[in-house]
């Protein structure tokens, strides 16, 4: 079994300490990736690990190529990908510090990032109903409780574009639509992964309240950092807890997913597109 992990803000090393692993410079027709993709071997699972963010974080959530990153997962092999994200709590009950793991997503990106591997004569409608992956999410449920680490199961994930932190109103606007987390990269993240029939689960880090919370003081990156700081090792614990688990078998679930999606005939596919599209559906 093949698993990804993309790391968010504070992940930039899935192992900490131990031999450094394989560095893979992965090409794809989006162009480069965040970084190299991270080989390691994790009980009986091969995975690779992503920076979402590039090393030393230097790539804005707009900036990330989403389509370069996925698609270099796919054509690794992966069947599923674990997408560790910083957030803020749009909820009193989520605590900076606790983990949510989020079953919808709404998007407020603003229409600067590629999200389709579809277009340029190839036409296909995903099916996004239900965004993340049950059985990815039950099996980080089972890890988190083993681990004592305190995770929330499901939720509303707002993804905004960013970089700027939401207005005082637009946090109150949010948060009277019942959301559970905002935050600025998982989508396209999450639609990518759809369309290549890749399980897919967002592991949401709070590490504050938003702004709708006056009673707390506004969000700052220093705040946030100081939690990400104490949330990072207890990410890669979940991680490589699920890691060591029986897990399902993401390919057979997620096999021929898009087959009944894809409008335009293969015959009246462009050659150009064929490869990378044979890529995505296989």
């Amino acid at each position: 079994m093949k698993i990804g992990v993309i790391g968010g803000s504070g992940l930039y090393r899935l192992i900490e300490d131990g031999p450094e692993p394989e560095a893979l410079e992965v090409s794809t027709p989006f162009g480069e990736t965040s970084g190299p993709l991270f080989k390691q071997t994790v009980a009986d699972k091969t995975v690779f690990f992503l920076a979402r963010h590039g090393a030393g974080h230097r790539i804005l959530p707009s900036e990330i190529n989403y389509r370069a990153n996925v698609y270099a997962l796919k054509k690794m092999g992966v069947s599923a990908i674990i997408s560790v994200s910083a957030v803020g709590s749009m909820k009193k009950e989520i605590h900076p510090g606790q983990f949510v793991l989020p079953d919808q997503y709404i998007d407020l990106t603003k229409g600067r990032r590629d999200a389709s591997f579809f277009g340029e004569g190839v036409v296909a409608h995903a099916h996004f109903a239900d965004p993340a992956c049950p059985a990815l999410r039950e099996a980080l449920i089972v890890a988190a409780k083993k681990q004592g680490i305190s995770c929330h199961a499901g939720g509303t994930y707002v993804c905004i574009e960013g970089p700027q932190f939401s207005t005082r109103a637009e946090s109150v606007l949010y948060r009277s639509w019942g959301v559970d987390v905002i935050g600025m990269t998982a989508l396209p993240e999450a639609r990518l992964a759809k369309e290549c029939g890749i399980s897919y689960q967002t592991v949401a880090m709070a590490t504050d309240y938003d702004c709708w919370n006056t009673e707390g003081g506004d969000v700052t990156v220093e705040a946030i950092l100081k939690v990400l700081s104490d949330n990072v090792s207890s990410s890669r614990r979940l991680v490589f807890e699920l890691l060591s688990q029986k897990l399902p078998d993401f390919e057979s679930i997620n096999r021929g997913q898009m087959a009944s999606c894809v409008v335009t005939p293969k015959e009246m596919w462009p050659a150009a597109r064929r490869e990378v599209l044979e890529t995505i559906l296989n």
